[in-house]
C-alpha cells in the first residue's frame, strides 16, 4: 500500500452528545402489519463444503430483502419459483399483495452449487440481478414503483463463471456511452492456502457498456478480480465508475494480467537498482552540515551557492542546479558558508534560526540525501523515550493513572476483528490512494441516504454509532460524518442473537433485529410536552430517547430487513411484516 494516503475519520464535535442518559423502554404501542406470500421465499441453506465464518457472513447472513431506495417504500425479494416479487407501500391500512415483476429465465434449482439470487438497484430505471448460479443479469426496468408497470428487459445475459451475489453496482455515462458497473462477490477454494481456512475471497469489478451497434444491447469492457481472505463488510463503487471503496477485516489487492505483472517486475528492478545518495547530511542542535562529493574537473570557481532565509540553490559549471528548493527551517543565511575539502567533497554549513529544533529533512521533499545520526545523538533520543517504555507489564499499577486496567473493560468492549481497514482503491491504476486503520471502530451497518452517492457506513466510536457518508468527488472531505445514534454502539453489543441492522435514512431512528422474531427500535431524542426531572441531579430534562420492542407472531427466522424513513420491513420465510415507526407528514 507504499503511496497511499493515511487517512482519518474526523467527527463532527456538534453531532456528539457527550449528556446522553440512555434510552427510556416505551410501552407504546407499534401498529404491526403482515402479508402471507404466495410462495416462499427462495432461501439457500449452507452446503456442507461451505463451512467457514466467511461463507456464513457472505450467505449464511444474507438480507433476502431488498429496499429501492430510489423510491419511496419499495421492497424486492425473489420467491423459490424464480419470481421477483415487489411491495410498494403507499397506505398501511390498503397493503396489496406483492406483485411480480420479473421471472428469471432459467431453472436455479438445476444448479447443484447454487447461491442465493440477488439484485441491486443501479438507477432509477436500472437493476442488476443474479439467479446464484453464475448468470449475471443486466435489466433496463424504466420507472419502478406503485403505479408504475413497466416491462423489465433483459439487455445484457451471460454467464460470468462460478457462481456470486451481486454486491453493489453504478450506473454512468463514460465516453457518451452509458456504463454499468458490477461488483460480484464469491467465497471459492484456495489450494494454496494450507495454513488458513483454504478459502480466499474474490471480488469481481465489471464494467459493461452499450454496443455501437445500436441494438440497446451491451457488452463486457473491463473485468478486474481483487482477492482478499475475509469477506467485505463494505463494497461500493463511486457513482463515477472510477474507484472502488472497501471496508474489511483483511486487505484486498488487485490480481494482475500477465503483461501488468511483466511492467511490474521491470519497474521493480529499476527501483532496486540501488542510487547513491547525492549528498550526506548531519546536524547539532544549531546547524546542518551537508556534504556533496564533487566530480574530479570541478574547482572552486564552477560553484555557484545561494543561500537565503528558508531556501538554498548549489550549482555546478553553470548547468541545472543540484540542489534547490525551500530548507524544512529557516537560516541565518548571512552566517552560512561553505568549502571544499581535500578529499574534493563540497561542505556546506547552514546555521539554524531556531536553535534545538530536529529537522527531518534539509529540503522539504527532496529524498536524495541521508542522514547520518552521530551515536550521541542516538543515545540522546532513546534516553528521552525512555520513560514511554517498560520491560515490566503495567510496573506500577498502583499509581494514579496506570496505562490500562483491564477490570474496567466490559465484554461488549471486546473487539474480534480490530485490524479493519477502509481503502479507495484507483480504477485506473488499480492502486489504493487512500487508507483508513479503523482500529476499534466497528463497522455496524450500511445505509442509502441518497441513491445518487455512495452507501452510507455506520462504524462505532467509543459507545455511539457514527454514521459515514463517502464523497469520492471531495478529496478534501472523502468521509463526512452526517449523523450520531447515541450509545448504539454500545447498546448493539449487549445483543447476542442480533442478525441484521438499519437505520431510517432521515437517521430518525435505528433498529436492529434478532434471528427469531424480536425488533428492537432506537429514536433519537425527541423534546419532551411535559415536564421531567432528573431525581438524581434535580434538574429539568429537556428530551428523552426511546427504545421500543416489536415481537413478531412468526416462527420462521428472519430473512430480510430494511428500514424507511416511515417503517420496517421484515421478511421472513412465508411473512413480510410492516412495523410502522413513524407516520408521514
Amino acid at each position: 500500500m507504499a503511496g497511499a494516503a493515511h487517512c482519518s475519520l474526523q467527527a463532527k464535535r456538534l453531532l456528539l452528545d457527550p449528556k446522553f442518559e440512555g434510552y427510556k423502554l416505551s410501552l407504546e404501542p407499534l401498529a404491526c402489519y403482515q402479508l402471507g406470500l404466495d410462495a416462499a421465499v427462495a432461501e439457500v441453506q449452507l452446503r456442507d463444503d461451505q463451512y467457514t465464518l466467511d461463507h456464513m457472513r457472505a450467505f449464511g447472513m444474507y438480507n433476502y430483502l431488498h429496499l429501492d431506495s430510489w423510491y419511496q417504500d419499495n421492497v424486492y425479494y425473489v420467491d423459490q419459483f424464480g419470481r421477483v416479487m415487489n411491495l410498494s407501500v403507499t397506505l398501511d391500512t390498503a397493503l396489496q399483495k406483492p406483485r411480480e415483476v420479473f421471472r428469471l429465465p432459467a431453472d436455479m434449482t438445476a444448479c447443484d452449487n447454487r447461491l442465493c439470487a440477488s439484485m441491486h438497484f443501479s438507477s432509477s430505471t436500472w437493476v442488476t440481478l443474479s439467479d446464484g448460479t453464475g448468470r449475471l443479469y443486466l435489466i433496463k426496468s424504466g420507472k419502478r414503483g406503485g403505479s408504475a408497470s413497466e416491462k423489465w428487459e433483459i439487455v445484457f445475459n451471460e454467464e460470468l463463471g462460478s457462481p456470486f451475489i451481486v454486491a453493489h453496482s453504478v450506473s454512468f455515462l463514460k465516453s457518451d456511452a452509458h456504463s454499468l458497473a458490477v461488483l460480484l462477490l464469491r467465497v471459492e477454494k484456495d489450494e494454496l492456502d494450507t495454513k488458513g481456512s483454504g478459502f480466499h475471497v474474490t471480488l469481481e469489478w465489471v464494467t459493461m457498456a452499450e454496443r455501437k451497434e445500436g441494438d440497446h444491447r451491451y457488452e463486457i469492457i473491463t473485468r478486474r478480480v481483487l482477492h482478499g481472505k475475509s469477506v467485505p463488510h463494505y463494497a461500493a463503487i463511486e457513482p463515477s465508475g472510477d474507484g472502488l471503496m472497501i471496508v474489511s477485516h483483511k486487505p484486498f489487492m488487485f490480481m494482475q494480467s500477465e503483461s501488468d505483472r511483466l511492467e511490474e517486475n521491470d519497474d521493480t528492478k529499476v527501483s532496486n537498482e540501488k542510487k547513491d545518495p547525492l549528498y550526506y547530511w548531519q546536524q547539532t542542535e544549531d546547524d546542518v552540515t551537508i556534504t556533496v562529493h564533487l566530480p574530479q574537473d570541478i574547482t572552486k570557481d564552477d560553484i555557484k551557492i545561494r543561500f537565503s532565509p528558508d531556501n538554498i540553490c548549489v550549482t555546478l559549471k553553470d548547468q541545472t542546479p543540484l540542489m534547490e528548493g525551500n530548507l524544512y527551517s529557516s537560516v541565518d543565511h548571512e552566517s552560512c558558508t561553505w568549502i571544499i575539502r581535500e578529499d574534493k567533497s563540497l561542505e556546506i554549513s547552514l546555521i539554524k534560526k531556531n536553535e534545538g529544533c530536529r529537522w527531518p529533512e534539509v529540503i522539504i521533499g527532496d529524498t536524495r540525501g541521508e542522514f547520518i545520526m552521530d551515536p550521541s545523538q542516538c543515545s540522546e533520543i532513546a534516553e528521552s523515550l525512555m520513560h514511554l517504555t517498560s520491560e515490566v507489564m503495567n510496573p506500577n499499577p498502583e499509581k494514579e493513572n496506570p496505562p490500562c486496567n483491564a477490570q474496567e473493560l466490559e465484554e461488549c468492549d471486546a473487539f474480534l476483528e480490530d485490524g479493519a481497514s477502509l481503502c479507495r482503491f484507483d480504477g485506473d491504476t488499480l492502486k489504493v490512494t487512500h487508507i483508513i486503520n479503523l482500529g476499534s471502530n466497528q463497522y455496524l451497518f450500511s445505509v442509502v441516504v441518497n441513491p445518487k452517492e455512495m452507501p452510507c457506513f455506520c462504524l462505532r466510536h467509543d459507545v455511539d454509532a457514527l454514521l459515514w457518508q463517502p464523497h469520492s468527488d471531495q478529496p478534501e472531505n472523502m468521509w463526512e460524518h452526517i449523523a450520531t445514534f447515541n450509545a448504539l454502539g454500545y447498546v448493539q453489543a449487549s445483543k447476542q442473537d442480533k442478525k441484521f441492522m438499519a437505520c431510517a435514512p432521515d437517521y430518525s431512528y435505528a433498529a436492529l433485529c434478532e434471528c427469531l422474531r424480536r425488533v428492537f427500535i432506537y429514536r433519537q431524542p425527541t423534546p419532551l410536552a411535559t415536564v421531567l426531572y432528573n431525581r438524581k441531579e434535580g434538574r429539568q430534562v429537556g428530551q428523552v430517547a426511546k427504545q421500543l420492542v416489536a415481537t413478531l407472531e412468526a416462527s420462521d427466522p428472519i430473512l430480510g430487513f430494511q428500514a424507511t424513513s416511515e417503517r420496517l420491513f421484515v421478511l421472513t420465510t412465508k411473512t413480510l411484516f410492516l412495523i410502522k415507526v413513524n407516520s408521514g407528514n
